[in-house]
């Protein structure tokens, strides 16, 4: 009797594979630019399941390696890394996964294009992407706040599509005594007296430490304690021969997940910086570098989200149990289907927000577009975040036990995304984050405004249900908002979480609603029609009123206090 030999699931070219991404580039694009970027990303689809697996494969094979001396005892800090992920580096140059955003070739539609490259290069890149998102982060503040010396040396490097020629940067803002409270930051900037600054601190945690370049922030000595006395630094790591400018690697981090990833705790002493924009006022300029990072966090999210739903997919159909292929087990199925439900919610949010981006770059899009992507930047971050690990954590449940063994390559999906909720801000972070948008920047009304017209904009006789629970669901999170208000702060803060998650479900039921009548009407197809109808039977906003008392029954079991009874 021969050994039964299980078939593992295998991938097919992640842009022509995809439905919804091609159907929503084709409803959302001027024609003449998606008949232009389409060959680019089918081309980019290819490579995703062909020669980056391989280059993947070695990068997560041979982690990073930091080698503190040379033979001779002379400290050199060299990290080294594998050809795979040096090799990937090149493709992020060649495909302008960074490129594309900033050479504006296809005007307010260059973000949508270079998102979509990104939402395929992601998933086999070795997680590659984290060091792009800085890059494409660092760009941004360059293009704000940078010299035109600064734009002539570094920008060009950071937006080359020249694998020779490209840089990529690091973003340095985690210290031990702050992580998201940056304000705590003690690493000291002091002038040299040649117009520039020597950096004196500690970094404890900072990823894509081999890139050429670094933004960070740090406080001149004399400036005054807390965020607003925190400026922005631009800085090189290497001197012509190679050697770093006064860092000092005491370790690489021994991570759950994106293990290719090199990520170093560094010492600086006497590092040249110079300033960026000029003094003070670094976290509201570095503010542009997080709203390009955590805009990539949630692409990347989606990523994962699409790469284990095509993985699960296929191994459905080859997998046999009980007589019958998972494909043909009803339980299995609605399994399924509910993963892509969660999927074309978080691809309808996503995208949205690349468009919105695209605008707000290139100067076309209104005040209110302005004010929605302010708002839509935390929620679709920590949403998609979300989103991503419950989904990946089913896909894994998929296949049975080959799912927990890592060389299938299954468990590596998981750790890996873990990832995305504590990056760019933990959910709290961004919850709170949310708020400001609105009590700052005035973002709800627009935001509420923009939603209301997509759900006017859907006229399906067969959608008409879902229309309406969406508008209630929006009209609870309008009576919420100025009912916590008066309650008080800490009413505010205790709901914080579940408000965003409200936000995030109801926008992507109006945008799922949209996309469903435009696939119905012009696709005739009904499958996006289904799914936006199962989102939106959904409670879309369960919102919490954190009284007082609610809030002390909490602290008892978050703390494990006693509550007495009466």
């Amino acid at each position: 009797m021969a050994d039964f030999i299980q078939t593992g699931p295998e991938l097919r070219n992640q842009y022509t594979d995809d439905r919804l991404l091609r159907s929503w580039l084709r409803r959302r694009l001027p024609a003449e630019v998606f008949a232009k970027i389409e060959p680019g990303l089918q081309r980019l689809g290819e490579r995703a399941v062909t020669d980056m697996l391989a280059m993947e494969r070695d990068a997560e094979t041979n982690e990073p390696v930091h080698v503190p001396y040379d033979p001779w005892g002379r400290r050199i800090d060299d990290i080294v890394t594998a050809p795979g992920w040096k090799e990937l580096e090149r493709v992020a140059a060649e495909e302008g996964i960074v490129a594309h955003g900033y050479l504006r070739e296809d005007g307010a539609w260059s973000r949508v294009h270079q998102m979509a490259r990104l939402y395929l290069y992601h998933p086999s890149s070795a997680i590659f992407s984290c060091p792009l998102a800085m890059t494409d982060g660092a760009a941004r503040a360059i293009e704000l706040y940078g010299d035109e010396e600064l734009k002539a040396k570094a920008y060009r490097h950071l937006i080359s599509t020249d694998p020779d020629e490209f840089w990529t940067s690091g973003q340095w803002m985690t210290e031990k005594t702050g992580g998201s409270d940056v304000g705590r930051s003690e690493t000291v900037a002091k002038p040299d007296g040649k117009g520039g600054y020597l950096l004196y601190g500690t970094k404890w945690f900072t990823s894509a430490t081999t890139s050429n370049m670094a933004m960070t922030l740090a406080r001149i000595e004399g400036a005054p304690e807390g965020s607003r006395g925190l400026s922005l630094f631009y800085l090189e790591l290497r001197d012509d021969e190679g050697r770093l400018k006064n860092i000092f690697v005491r370790r690489l981090k021994d991570k759950l997940g994106t293990r290719a990833l090199p990520t170093a705790e560094l010492e600086l002493q006497g590092t040249p910086a110079r300033l960026v924009g000029g003094e003070g006022h670094g976290v509201r300029k570095i503010a542009s570098l997080f709203n390009i990072t955590r805009i990539y966090n949630a692409v990347c999210a989606l990523g994962y989200i699409r790469r284990g739903i095509a993985l699960a997919r296929d191994y459905a159909g080859k997998r046999e149990a009980f007589g019958k292929q998972l494909s043909n087990q009803p339980l299995h199925v609605e399994m399924l289907a509910d993963l892509q439900v969660e999927f074309e919610a978080a691809f309808q949010l996503v995208f949205r927000m690349t468009e919105l981006l695209g605008k707000d770059e290139t100067g076309t899009g209104s005040d209110d577009e302005g004010a929605v992507l302010r708002l839509l930047t935390p929620i679709a971050k920590l949403y998609t975040a979300k989103q991503a690990i419950a989904v990946v954590s089913e896909v894994l449940e998929s296949f049975g036990g080959a799912g927990y063994v890592e060389d299938t390559g299954i468990p590596k999906l998981l750790r890996d995304a873990q990832t995305l909720s504590i990056w760019e801000g933990t959910t709290n972070v961004l919850s709170l984050d949310t708020l400001r948008a609105i009590e700052k920047e005035n973002a709800f009304v627009p935001f509420m405004k923009d939603l209301g017209a997509r759900l006017a904009s859907v006229t399906h006789p067969e959608l008409a249900g879902s229309v309406q629970r969406v508008r209630e669901a929006a009209e609870r999170i309008q009576a919420w908002l100025p009912k916590a208000a008066a309650e008080g702060r800490d009413f505010v803060e205790s709901g914080a979480r579940m408000f965003a998650y409200g936000l995030a479900r109801t926008y992507m039921g109006a945008l799922m609603l949209e996309h469903a009548q435009y696939s119905a009407e012009h696709e005739h197809d009904r499958r996006s029609l289904v799914a936006a109808k199962r989102w939106c039977a959904r409670d879309l906003a369960p919102l919490v009123a954190p009284d007082d008392t609610h809030r002390h029954e909490s602290r008892a079991l978050a703390l494990d206090e006693q509550l007495i009874v009466e």
